[in-house]
């Protein structure tokens, strides 16, 4: 295994990418926001051309799990090959639950939480962010595989949104599972402001007073109340289980030192990551749909200026992108979804109505005066084509301002003959005439070759541009 880099996104299941790419003893912190086997669609919310939060939304990643084939081969895998007290624990808790959903995604996390106790510094920490669903099943792993006690705290983050049971108390709270991998970690203790009732009975404690009342400078503890996110925050991304920022820097603040690497294995719309950015850390992310990767790399370089980082895993010529949508279960999207962010086009998702039918993806752009959103509709396709093709996007965009096909295959005479056959769109507002229907390949996207249409309006929202500054740590002294 070669030397670890650093400030990378990895496109790719996250236990193939821990085995290939991380070494033993190498991360100083993991922070993971794991899918929580809640039997919910997660989705990511697009922006609209007015730059408005749109209705528009595509699902990012079903959390619903169940026991098949592959479940059942990473079980036996787990009996055979994992440490024996993990494989021992897998195998009475299947003895006890069974085939079901929950040991489906029992053993789904388990193989990954080994590797993750593998690449973690004696020096380093893990915290598991998880709710009530299955955080009781994922303690018992927990504490197999770094041991009871290495067991730090069940931090709970109170966020005070969300709604109110009828024959239930509000649920307003997730747990963090704090693990060190040794005694002799990696820990700097943070300091909030209190709130004390009434000041007599903390002689011990130094009180200052302010117009909202008592209150006292005092090491944090393990209940954390942070307001979650709301839609209308400048900080939101659209994305649905994005986490505040505030959060995750507390975490990075606590149990990392400036130019540790910190490593984020399920690291959806990237929060931890920008965490560490700020902070002056070093940072791994990992992330299985492409979508995801795309949001975290616009996000990165709106919030820093300047940024690099490298993406690993999505396609660099024809060959990769071929062999991305033969994937399975869902290569086809995942590849419709990378072959859409070459041209900065937004998705429509996996069902699309009434005239929407048969589009992958769109890109507004600004016309006509007064200034109103025209759109171009996109078309990906990774098999076999035919002029057939053409003709239909010719009608969808007849209806549009412009067409675009892209293509992994070479199209044919007769379907470049009729594209140029559709003519053109004569822009009122940039006063340009653009093709109506244009075809692009795989291979001419990869070689620099983009659309030609009027000013596109970004996609995604854009992210917060971030100061970055040194990372104070506090300490005891």
């Amino acid at each position: 295994m070669d030397e670890l880099k650093t400030d990378v996104l990895y496109f790719g299941d996250n236990l193939e990418i821990l085995r290939k790419y991380i070494p033993d003893n190498s991360i100083d912190l993991i922070y993971l926001d794991p899918p929580f086997s809640s039997k919910k669609d997660y989705n990511i919310i697009f922006k609209e051309a007015t730059g408005e939060r749109s209705e528009a939304q595509i699902k990012v990643f079903s959390d619903t799990w169940t026991w098949d084939k592959i479940a059942e081969r990473t079980y036996y895998d787990i009996v055979q090959t994992a440490p024996p007290d993990v494989a021992m624990l897998i195998d009475a808790l299947h003895n006890v639950l069974g085939n079901n959903d929950v040991m489906a995604y029992l053993v789904m996390m388990t193989p990954r939480l080994v590797e993750m106790h593998r690449v973690l510094k004696d020096t380093g920490s893990l915290y598991l962010h998880c709710d009530p669903t299955a955080s009781h099943y994922l303690k018992l792993v927990l504490d197999q595989i770094f041991g009871p006690t290495n067991f730090r705290n069940e931090i709970i983050w109170h966020y005070r949104t969300g709604g109110v049971g009828k024959r239930w108390f509000g649920r307003k709270h997730d747990t963090i599972f704090f693990y060190a991998k040794s005694s002799n970690y990696c820990f700097n203790p943070q300091k909030e402001k209190s709130y004390l009732e009434h000041k007599y009975g903390f002689s011990n404690i130094r009180i200052e007073q302010d117009e909202r009342g008592y209150y006292t400078d005092a090491f944090m503890r393990d209940v954390w109340s942070i307001p979650g996110l709301r839609g209308n925050q400048p900080e939101v991304l659209g994305y649905q289980t994005q986490k505040p920022l505030i959060l995750l820097e507390r975490i990075i603040k606590a149990s990392s030192n400036e130019g540790d690497v910190v490593l984020d294995p399920f690291c959806g719309c990237g929060t931890a990551l920008v965490a560490a950015q700020k902070l002056n850390r070093r940072w791994l992310g990992i992330d299985i749909t492409h979508l995801a990767i795309r949001v975290m790399s616009k996000r990165l370089k709106d919030s820093f200026s300047g940024i690099e980082f490298e993406v690993v895993g999505v396609p660099k010529d024809v060959t990769s992108a071929r062999a991305l949508s033969l994937q399975k279960p869902d290569g086809r999207y995942q590849f419709q979804w990378w072959a859409l962010s070459l041209i900065d086009a937004q998705p429509l998702g996996e069902k699309k109505k009434g005239a929407d039918k048969g589009i992958d993806g769109v890109i507004t752009f600004p016309d006509e005066r007064p200034t109103r959103a025209k759109r171009a509709v996109v078309q990906v396709k990774s098999g076999h084509v035919h002029v057939k093709d053409i003709r239909e996007l010719k009608d969808i965009a007849s209806r549009n301002a412009m067409g675009i096909f892209i293509t992994l295959e070479p199209p044919t005479r007769e379907m470049r003959t009729e594209a140029v056959g559709a003519g053109y769109y004569h822009s009122p507002l940039w006063e340009r005439d653009y093709p109506k229907i244009q075809i692009l390949t795989i291979e001419e996207l990869l070689a620099g070759k983009t659309v030609d249409i009027p000013l596109p309006n970004p996609p995604f929202p854009k992210a917060q541009k971030i100061p970055q500054k040194e990372g104070e740590q506090l300490s005891m002294g």
